[in-house]
């Protein structure tokens, strides 16, 4: 179960935030490594692990959920989004465990916890 899950749900439509683009990114004191990009499945969540095995370390990471371009797509919000990119910091005390980060979001809030 060693893994970083994630999904969106999109609270101003009511449905998974579909298509929505995620970077997860490794912080190592000012190193900012890329570990991968998706765009999340139907469903609003990645088709697989973000990161998992040996490759989920301890440590930061950095996720960054490309709201403003998703809410763009779906409705009629301003040219300059009162949100655009969610970035979310984040630590894993204990890689041998699953986390899930999900984001709940509108074009003017979201919210976050550690899911299961």
């Amino acid at each position: 179960m060693t893994k970083l899950t994630t999904h969106v749900l999109d609270v101003y439509s009511g449905k998974p935030g579909q298509g929505i683009l995620v970077e997860l990114f490794y912080l190592n004191n000012s190193e900012r490594k890329k570990i991968t990009s998706i765009k999340l499945n139907d469903d609003g969540r990645a088709s697989s692990p973000l990161v998992e095995g040996n490759i989920f370390v301890k440590g930061k990471y950095e996720l960054v959920f490309y709201i403003g371009d998703y809410f763009k797509n779906i409705s009629s919000v301003s040219d300059v989004p009162f949100l655009d990119d969610v970035v979310i910091r984040f630590g894993i005390s204990d890689p041998s465990q699953h986390y899930h980060v999900p984001l709940l979001v509108s074009p003017w809030s979201y919210s976050t916890y550690r899911g299961s």
